[in-house]
């Protein structure tokens, strides 16, 4: 039974458990367990393995690199580099089953490491459409943009609200990766370069 590195991404799994020892079994060649979602059904995936419907994380991406990172910690830093992810992007599934990553753990990690940095409320009204824009600026009173387009409507909300101010009406928050964080993209390109590509 694997256990190497078991408390960095699975430190919630019940070791006791037969269906847990099972996938911790089929990854006994492993460097590391792949996370396993608490929401997974492990029996149904188990069964779709034996019938070859799902398939194991490569055991190439399961090996970290020397800054204590996976190759999926770079698809993050690579999908956040589009300049559309934010606070409230959802995790695609491929994270969990083909990189092994818990998302939303992968993301505070870059942020604690420094290769990705989270925007201010200021930076982050790209990320808000013209109605909440104008929304925000009525709170402070503030008239003459109903001809205004969204950047107009950006600008004048930077000229007049303060980073203070803003906080507070800001709930979703972009990101962006931080010159350490290109860096790392340059170091490791080979993780990205298999990654299948969309526009984002």
């Amino acid at each position: 039974m694997n256990t190497n590195n078991i408390k960095k991404q699975n430190s919630h799994l019940d070791l006791t458990n037969e269906k847990v020892q099972e996938v911790l079994f089929l990854y006994k060649d492993y460097e590391e367990v792949p996370y396993i979602s608490p929401k997974r059904n492990l029996e149904e995936w188990l069964q779709d393995v034996r019938i070859g419907s799902e398939s194991l994380v490569p055991k190439r991406n399961m090996i970290r690199y020397e800054e204590d990172i996976l190759p999926g910690h770079l698809i993050l830093l690579w999908r956040i580099d589009f300049g559309t992810f934010t606070s409230i992007s959802g995790y695609p599934k491929y994270f969990e089953y083909n990189y092994g990553i818990n998302g939303e753990q992968a993301l505070e990690e870059l942020l604690e490491k420094a290769y990705a940095r989270e925007l201010s409320a200021t930076e982050s009204l790209q990320h808000l459409n013209a109605a909440q824009l104008k929304a925000i600026l009525k709170q402070f009173d503030i008239g003459g943009f109903s001809k205004l387009n969204k950047t107009a409507l950006m600008e004048l909300a930077q000229e007049k609200i303060s980073e203070e101010q803003l906080i507070p009406f800001v709930k979703v928050r972009g990101y962006e990766i931080t010159p350490e964080g290109k860096e790392l993209l340059v170091k490791y390109p080979e993780s990205v370069d298999r990654h299948p590509k969309k526009k984002y």
